[in-house]
């Protein structure tokens, strides 16, 4: 048998022999050493002839990198614990990016040899096999003859996942210290593989303070601030701006490539305009890097790359559920694909993979059904797809009959589900987008959708402009429509809740009108008499209130309804109590309380909770007075009535208990929720005039006039957090334990002030490796993602500085902000007794 033949060393001539390897293998080089690999690694990085994507993308990135530095730290642990991690997320959420920057990370701490493979514009696999085994060859080992520990970048592997997933299957176990880095719109789903998904950058919370304070701690506004001063180098951050600013990022849903499109028209457009325009953003967003690959210069490329990607019934899911801009559930997209049957089939194998794919996203939230969002710039390219295609006319009615359907218990039942109510509140926006696409016609569909949008606005306590859809619907659809009836007991719910009696009342008149000529002793009309009587006693008609109340009794009785029945007699307590009625009182609101605890919609107990605190203050029963009122607070959402009525019971109880201090700001605090949610009744409000009366008796005038004041400026929430947050008589509220540990909490409002790890690390004396070990512990413990997140975290619950004790004179000079702001923490943890000794 001939001897095996022999081949010469790539670099020094000194004979190898040849490697095993298949005909179908690409040549490999051919090295009688480390040593001769290594020379010749570093002679082709210097003569530029290395045939691999570490020439044609450098590690060192020309822009700055912005945020992420909590994924980073993850990240290099991951990369520690697995062979295989890949970085998924949607078009534009600057995958690449972070996983250049470590890969760059590191390189410079020499532990990994690192290169990069750019898979973007390849598609055969033979390129891509032989590329990427080039690449891992050339990479150089120990210089002991061992294996280097070495990491492989492969970017932009979502259109090749079968080839990548074949060739790592068998690259991996022949390289032990080999690590792999991809980046993908989707995961490879291999053995052994880590999937870190990449989210959007941290969005500045508008309705938190300032718009200026909220953007300076959102990592998505400080890379659209570092790309617009690129372009536009005077452009700055001002109160004048913030808001638009922050809203633009918020459109474009924290998303990094957006961003720094919409940044760079800073130097033509000021920020409003850019704002105003985000609607036609996909014409708008064309300016991305010229040198940059083709689906990165425009957002519309690059949202067409992931869907061609796409199989059929997934773009077709995907144009569909672009009519939906609040999100959706299974149930929506089953309704909205019900014109393909094979998506309907296996929609949940499409929802799974349209998430794989980082085309939806999950919404995190309670323990309900699952939930799924479009985000905003997918689903305008979605939408745009819908209208070529032709598909809208007939995905917008779908939509229409699906809501529809949802929303018939407001009309059948004769109190609405709490489950339908939940569902009504998900989705909210959805039905204010129906309603907008109806008001051009006369369709009678959008008087029971206007119904349900008031219906989730009650029930959520948040107000969507509910009010201007009952009234349009109201004036142009057909007066004698099937839906007129639940239309116009919407319109007069949502009057009432706004101290609009008289609208109410006539609002309620022709419901009842209109429901009796259709034939009386409905649990419809049932409900409309108890809401109609709830309207009059508001307005002292008692007589009128009584009657109307004692038919919906009767009504509720008939028809075995426990929920009509338990409502009424609620309403009935509040009446015998406001008669001197006590025990009556007493005995109907222990009949009823446990029944709406259980079974009701939060919302529907709090005024039977205000009646049970109103009657324990007439029979002097502090304890029991305060607890009722405060479990009105603690009912979310609360409505401002219901908000006024509790703190006033709970000003009640603290001017009974001679604090008059606490009285007085809770009354102050009271006047201003009042001014807005319409006056209670005579009854009521003979008692909150006794009770401040009587604390202005025992105060000397300068002194109660400013807790008075103190009161008058406190923001909703923040009253609220007042009445919640002391001691009542008798009773003693714990504090909640707080979810950090007191060095946590230090590194976490040094966090606010945007301190890096290592100035941190300085200021308190300790390593940065225990810095950022504390910052993982907070991010653990609060289920944040980021830093920008944390200080939002921190912020919401540090209290706000409103002088609360004095006013001080018109002369006095303004402390330093540092010093304002310290002494707002040490007031708001200040025990209220210690405060007024003072």
């Amino acid at each position: 048998m001939s001897a095996s033949p022999t081949v010469g060393c790539d670099m020094c001539g000194r004979p190898v022999r040849p490697h095993r390897q298949s005909r179908t293998s690409p040549p490999r080089a051919r090295y009688c050493s480390n040593a001769c690999r290594q020379r010749s690694y570093r002679m082709r990085q210097k003569s530029g002839g290395m045939d691999t994507a570490l020439v044609e993308t450098p590690l060192t990135q020309m822009s700055s990198f912005i945020g992420r530095t909590d994924e980073l730290i993850d990240l290099a642990r991951i990369l520690r614990e697995s062979r295989l991690l890949t970085l998924t997320g949607p078009a534009g959420v600057g995958k690449t990016r972070l996983a250049m920057e470590l890969a760059g990370q590191e390189a410079r701490g020499r532990r990994h040899e690192v290169a990069v493979v750019k898979l973007g514009q390849l598609t055969e696999s033979e390129e891509i096999r032989q590329r990427i085994l080039t690449t891992v060859d050339a990479l150089p080992g120990g210089a002991d003859g061992t294996e280097k520990d070495r990491l492989l970048l492969l970017d932009d592997c979502e259109h090749v996942l079968d080839t990548c997933g074949t060739l790592l299957t068998g690259l991996l176990p022949r390289h032990p210290r080999l690590r792999i880095l991809v980046t993908s719109r989707e995961p490879l789903r291999l053995p052994g593989e880590s999937v870190f998904p990449v989210i959007e950058l941290a969005l500045p919370d508008l309705d938190s303070g300032t718009a200026l304070a909220a953007c300076l701690r959102s990592d998505a506004v400080t890379l659209f601030m570092d790309r617009a001063r690129a372009v536009a180098p005077d452009f700055k951050l001002t109160e004048a701006n913030a808001a638009d600013v922050g809203a633009i990022c918020a459109r474009l849903d924290g998303v990094p490539l957006p961003i720094e499109m919409a940044a760079r028209l800073m130097r033509v457009f000021p920020p409003d305009e850019v704002r105003d325009r985000m609607d036609d953003r996909l014409a708008l967003l064309t300016n991305g890097w010229r040198l940059a690959d083709g689906r990165h210069r425009s957002l519309r490329a690059s949202l067409g790359w992931g869907y061609d990607l796409l199989s059929t019934a997934e773009r077709a899911l995907l144009r569909r559920l672009s009519v939906l801009p609040g999100g959706f559930g299974p149930d929506a997209a089953a309704a909205l694909a019900a014109d393909i049957p094979e998506a309907v089939s296996a929609m949940p194998e499409i929802l799974i993979g349209l998430e794989a794919k980082s085309v939806i996203t999950p919404v995190p939230g309670d323990d309900g059904p699952a939930r799924f969002r479009l985000l905003e710039s997918m689903r305008h390219f979605g939408h745009e797809m819908l209208v070529a295609q032709g598909e809208d006319t007939a995905a917008y009615e779908r939509l229409t009959a699906w809501l529809v359907t949802a929303s018939l218990p407001l009309r059948e039942e004769a109190v609405a589900p709490a489950g339908t109510l939940r569902m009504l509140e998900k989705e909210h926006a959805n039905l204010t987008h129906a309603l907008r696409r109806l008001r051009s016609g006369d369709d009678e569909r959008q008087l029971l959708l206007a119904a349900a949008l008031a219906a989730a606005e009650v029930a959520g306590g948040r107000h969507t402009g509910a009010a201007e859809h009952v009234a349009h619907a109201l004036d142009h659809t057909a007066p004698t429509s099937d839906y007129r009836g639940v239309a116009l007991e919407a319109a007069a719910t949502l009057a009432r809740r706004e101290g609009e009696n008289a609208a109410a009342a006539r609002r309620a008149d022709e419901a009842v009108a209109l429901e009796r000529e259709r034939g009386g002793g409905t649990a419809r009309l049932g409900r409309l008499l108890l809401l109609r009587g709830t309207i009059l006693r508001l307005a002292d008609e008692r007589e009128a209130s009584r009657a109307d109340l004692a038919g919906a009794l009767n009504i509720g009785l008939r028809l075995g309804h426990t929920m009509l029945t338990a409502l009424c007699l609620g309403e009935i307590a509040r009446q015998q109590m406001e008669n001197g009625e006590l025990g009556s009182a007493e005995q109907t609101i222990r009949r009823v309380l446990p029944a709406l605890r259980r079974h009701a919609a939060p919302f529907r107990r709090r005024s039977v909770l205000v009646t049970a605190g109103a009657l324990a203050l007439e029979k002097d029963d502090l304890t029991v007075a305060e607890a009722h009122f405060t479990e009105v607070l603690r009912v979310r959402p609360a409505h401002r009535s219901d908000t006024a009525a509790a703190i006033e019971g709970l000003a009640l109880v603290a001017t009974r208990a001679r604090r008059f201090d606490r009285g007085l700001r809770l009354l102050g605090a009271a006047e201003c929720i009042r001014d807005n949610a319409g006056r209670d009744t005579e009854w009521w409000r003979r008692r909150v005039h006794e009770a401040r009366e009587a604390a202005l008796r025992a105060m000397p005038p300068a002194r109660a006039e400013t807790w008075l004041d103190a009161g008058r400026g406190l923001p909703e929430q923040q009253a609220i957090s007042l009445a919640l947050g002391d001691d009542g008589p008798g009773t003693h509220h714990k504090r909640p334990a707080h979810p950090l540990s007191r060095r946590e909490r230090d590194v976490a409002e040094l966090v606010v002030e945007g301190l890096t790890n290592r100035q941190i690390a300085a200021r308190i004396h300790v390593s940065v490796r225990t810095v950022e070990t504390h910052i993982r512990h907070i991010r653990t413990t609060l289920g944040l993602r980021s830093r920008a997140h944390i200080a939002a975290w921190v912020a919401q619950r540090q209290p706000k500085p409103p002088a609360l004790l004095t006013t001080p004179p018109a002369e006095q000079r303004m402390p330093p902000v540092r010093s304002v702001v310290h002494g707002a923490r040490v007031l708001g943890r200040a025990n209220p007794r210690q405060l007024n000794d003072t």
